[in-house]
């Protein structure tokens, strides 16, 4: 299967995944700024969870630049991947509505893992799938993954005694994958340069 058709249906899901986000955002009872103020944390989880995705996005965009055709493990991979990241519309959901209680905002930082798992689970499924090794020579040992991974974890221990600061880490893990990853960048325009057909 050519990767084109993975990364549209993946384009289909997340479209679907932040129109269900914009859905659950009330819009306020009055028509004063202080109503409006009254949705503070529902517009901040929104836009939490509105970066996250469009990060997965981007970096799934990039990473499939890198890919020509796909085996049936990356189909799953990816199918696993979604399986999280459609679940952020819940968990944002739940926490924004019990002011960011200690178990919602626990399972918010759980979903993230899992999705942070399920996208090094994609790129070894492509590295095992792709017969020119350019994915791994790509990736390298890739800390960054390995380091988000912990902090989600630590953010959900942190969690059951202060929920805002778990919010706080979830916040600073997503400031910091916002920027594209400049590995696949840098592959696609070598890429590019040596004349090599796009993934």
């Amino acid at each position: 299967m050519q990767s084109s058709r993975v990364e549209a249906f993946t384009d289909g899901v997340l479209a679907i995944v932040l129109t269900i986000m914009v859905l659950e955002l009330r819009p306020p009872e009055g028509s004063s700024w202080p109503d409006l103020a009254g949705l503070g944390t529902s517009l901040l989880t929104y836009l939490l969870s509105f970066v996250y995705v469009g990060i997965y996005w981007s970096n799934h965009h990039h990473l499939f630049q890198l890919v020509d055709v796909v085996s049936g493990p990356v189909l799953w991979a990816n199918l696993h991947l979604l399986f999280w990241l459609t679940l952020i519309p819940f968990t944002t959901a739940w926490m924004d509505d019990t002011d960011l209680a200690q178990l919602p905002v626990a399972l918010y930082g759980l979903d993230l893992a899992l999705c942070a798992v399920a996208w090094r689970i994609l790129e070894h499924a492509l590295d095992r799938a792709d017969p020119t090794d350019r994915i791994r020579r790509v990736l390298g040992p890739d800390r960054k993954s390995w380091t988000s991974i912990a902090l989600y974890a630590l953010g959900v221990a942190l969690s059951w005694a202060a929920p805002v600061v778990s919010v706080v880490v979830y916040a600073a893990m997503g400031a910091v994958w916002l920027v594209p990853d400049r590995r696949f960048e840098r592959a696609a325009a070598i890429g590019r340069e040596s004349g090599a057909p796009p993934g």
